[in-house]
């Protein structure tokens, strides 16, 4: 029988569930185990896509075209485990289904309320990911014990285990030890305080996972095990990683968190192998090189907003052997003070996505700068369309080129809606989205950066290349080097004759692992660097 996980929070948001729980799912893999993973997110939007990357953070993408949580990022990253619309729920999409079999009357009159019916739903949501190919069933319960919109969650959690068995079940509770550094000493007393309320609903923690910033002494973890009811070698200390997220699996591994879990769940686990992750670290650790990207974006304050992007030039820069600075700067500040003064110093630059007019004309001013400098450019979804405006204006000629998105009025709309959403009103999972095939042209730097002609990449806009224009571009020396295999959409665009000149349509940074850099950004990084290297050599000759 599949055997269920169950990661909650508590003391306070942010603690990583994601990453702990991906970091669980890795180390039961590495021990042969067949893994699905999940969130559940207590909000009440559908899905995350109409958020702001503000509140939220990044849109995280799959392949079927689900708008979901940035930790289904984390669980790609760490696992193998196959991600679909099943691998996130809302309360908005539980309450939704819930009514919708009301109107269509499944409930025969009875008065629909949380329990049941809404607790049902979420149990029902659980068990889509439970066959006989899945060994263990990771699921991550969003928010923090204590939160109203938790609690049918937590509920439903609590009554899981009397459906299935509690030696089919594992509760993990992630909690913060705080440092207090006037008492010189860490707290344990908000950690029994969200035990405590955990047990309150009927859930007893079988493993503590103590978040902290100062190693726990065998007394704290003696203290903690007493007043959490929970022996003390299941409570796991989890040190605040200052060098990389990717050390949180052999932290946990050390504290013997995949051990207690396969005994506790009386899983066939094959030993535990970590060579192939600990030689990831070693290198990252160990770089030959360093570089320093300029990341040029609408929310580069807020490093969640592009939080995949950031990992995948981590990515990269592992399979170059080489350290990537990032320093994110607003695309507004491009605007203020011009991109010669922001931008110089760089070896590369990235202009990631985005919605809205803010921000624009800051990342066209970015693109002519590192067009005409000759400095490694990667453009990704609106990336690709400011790339297209840019060259419009500044190489074709086209004077007040721009996307009918900011402006309806343009006399070259070198960007456009998509045909198939112009008739399109509802904002929330109306984009063309999801896995889409690219044709790529040969020879091209796209083609040889994947190493075939035929991919398949993640999109999500509305927006597309006006393919009135393809001519002239093509005819000024831009390469419309990847399309739809209808040869309709524009994929991806590139520049001959420039080092590293490539924008895409499409999202590859959803695609990216440690241990397998996705080929546009490691094409990327080898580019910076090369420009790295030759402009260090020739300041050595002078």
């Amino acid at each position: 029988m599949t055997k269920h996980i169950f990661v909650t929070g508590g003391v306070v948001s942010s603690l990583g569930k994601g990453l702990t729980s991906a970091s669980i799912g890795m180390l039961l893999e590495q021990r042969g185990l067949r893994v699905r993973m999940q969130k559940l997110d207590p909000y009440i939007n559908v899905d995350p896509g109409t958020m702001s990357p503000y509140q939220h953070g990044e849109v995280y993408v799959l392949d079927d075209g689900s708008e979901t949580d940035l930790d289904l990022g984390h669980y790609e990253r760490f696992t193998h485990s196959p991600l679909t619309r099943d691998s996130n729920f809302t309360t908005g999409q539980i309450y939704l289904s819930v009514i919708n079999k009301e109107r269509r009357g499944e409930f025969l009159g009875k008065t629909v309320q949380v329990i049941p019916h809404i607790t049902n739903e979420i149990k029902n949501c659980i068990r889509k990911l439970a066959d006989d190919d899945v060994d263990v069933v990771i699921t991550e319960i969003g928010g923090t014990v204590g939160d109203i919109e938790s609690q049918p969650f937590l509920e439903a959690i609590r009554q899981f285990s009397l459906d299935v068995g509690k030696r089919n079940c594992l509760y993990i509770h992630l909690t913060l030890v705080p440092y207090l550094k006037a008492a010189g000493e860490l707290k344990t007393k908000p950690t029994q305080h969200s035990v405590g309320q955990l047990r309150e609903i009927g859930i007893q923690p079988d493993v503590l996972i103590c978040r902290t910033e100062r190693s726990l002494a065998r007394e704290d973890r003696e203290k903690i095990a007493l007043f959490c009811n929970v022996p003390i070698e299941a409570v796991i200390e989890e040190k605040d990683k200052d060098f990389s997220i990717y050390e949180v699996p052999l932290s946990l591994t050390e504290n013997k968190l995949d051990e207690l879990i396969v005994n506790q769940l009386n899983l066939p686990a094959e030993n535990l192998s970590l060579d192939r992750w600990r030689d990831l670290i070693h290198t990252m650790r160990n770089p030959q090189h360093e570089i320093a990207i300029a990341v040029v974006g609408k929310y580069a304050e807020h490093r969640d907003a592009y939080k995949s992007i950031y990992e995948a030039l981590d990515h990269a820069g592992i399979a170059h052997r080489c350290q990537v600075r990032v320093q994110r700067i607003q695309s507004e500040a491009i605007e203020q003070e011009g991109p010669e003064r922001l931008l110089s110093g760089y070896d590369g630059l990235l202009v990631p996505g985005g919605f809205g007019e803010r921000g624009i004309e800051g990342k066209v001013e970015a693109i002519r700068f590192a067009r005409l400098r000759g400095k490694p450019f990667f453009g990704i979804c609106l990336g690709m369309q400011c790339a297209a405006i840019e060259f419009a204006r500044n190489v074709v000629g086209l004077e007040g080129a721009h996307s009918t998105e900011f402006n309806k009025d343009t006399s070259h709309p070198v960007i456009c809606l998509l045909d198939e959403q112009r008739t399109i009103t509802d904002k929330g999972g109306t984009m063309r989205l999801g896995a889409q095939p690219a044709h790529l042209a040969p020879g091209s730097k796209a083609a040889i950066a994947y190493g075939r002609q035929v991919v398949s990449e993640r999109h999500r806009h509305r927006y597309e290349f006006n393919n009135l224009y393809r001519q002239q571009f093509e005819a000024n020396g831009l390469a419309f080097s990847g399309t739809s295999p209808d040869g309709s959409l524009v994929e991806i665009i590139e520049l001959v004759n420039h080092p590293w000149f490539v924008a895409v349509q499409f999202h590859p940074e959803f695609k990216s692992k440690p241990t397998a850099a996705h080929p546009l950004f490691s094409g990327f990084v080898k580019a910076a660097l090369e420009k790295h290297l030759s402009r260090g050599a020739a300041t050595q000759t002078v």
